[in-house]
């Protein structure tokens, strides 16, 4: 564990948060081949691993928290209660948290203007977990309105390009998108498009979304489709080799076929 200054406002982990630990690690290891250990936080927590690298967590906490079971990035802050104080002074939502998880730090579920749902963790973070370019397992999307509007708020509550060298990140301007760079390497995307916050289908909503790298996208998906997932991609978003999922509990994820994965099927 380690926290550094230029972690804080960077992309720290990615949590699935489920109702059913043990059928989602059934699930994720058919597809993705994902081992797993127990988690810091009790025996509703595990921790997904490729090769002992940590990608991911999973915590079987949607009942308690009365959450949906969702993919959710978390983002590292300074202090949890003031960067929940700043998503609701520009317009967000607080749906859980702070909530403590000794001795590690503390954690809010949060929405940002248009309601896509994330998570900032106020604590140490993993130093071999990664997430963005090349040879990291998982990178971030975000699905928007406007990816400009999108940015202030973002850059605003998680207190990017601050200039002090106390933070983390840079965002660029590229086309409709904006990327997010933490020494230099992409991390998370930004992306305008076709978005409904009531819309019935949750793709189609605000939200940030999880790809995932595979070396073979077809039998990735083919292993989905046997142990219960289904494909919900539209031809709204996606782009290059990519399908977005649904687990048999309901928390979309992407799968995006990668030359250079880090996990192997």
């Amino acid at each position: 564990m380690l926290v550094a200054a230029d972690v804080i406002g960077a992309p720290c982990w990615l949590s699935l948060t489920a109702r059913d630990r043990e059928a989602a690690e059934r699930f994720y290891e058919a597809v993705l081949g994902w081992t797993f250990r127990r988690g810091r936080f009790g025996r509703a927590f595990s921790v997904a691993e490729v090769d002992g690298v940590p990608i991911a967590g999973i915590g079987a906490v949607a009942g308690d928290f009365a959450v949906p079971v969702a993919w959710t990035p978390y983002f590292a802050v300074e202090d949890a209660d003031a960067a929940v104080a700043r998503v609701r002074e520009r317009g967000g939502t607080v749906g859980v948290g702070p909530v403590s998880y000794p001795p590690s730090g503390r954690a809010a579920l949060v929405a940002d203007r248009e309601g896509a749902v994330f998570g900032v963790w106020d604590g140490g973070v993993l130093a071999e977990w990664s997430v963005g370019a090349a040879e990291s397992p998982a990178w971030l999307e975000l699905h928007t309105g406007n990816a400009f509007d999108a940015a202030l708020f973002y850059g605003e509550v998680l207190e990017w390009g601050r200039g002090d060298g106390g933070n983390c990140c840079d965002t660029s301007y590229e086309e409709d998108q904006v990327v997010l760079r933490r020494r230099g390497r992409p991390v998370a995307r930004l992306n305008s498009g076709p978005v409904e916050e009531a819309a019935p289908k949750p793709q189609l909503r605000p939200r940030w979304l999880v790809h995932f790298k595979v070396p073979d996208l077809d039998r990735a998906v083919a292993r989905a489709l046997e142990h219960g997932g289904g494909t919900v991609t539209g031809p709204e978003w996606g782009g290059g080799r990519q399908v977005t999922l649904r687990d048999p509990d309901g928390g979309l994820f992407t799968l995006d076929h990668s030359d250079r994965p880090s996990a192997t099927v």
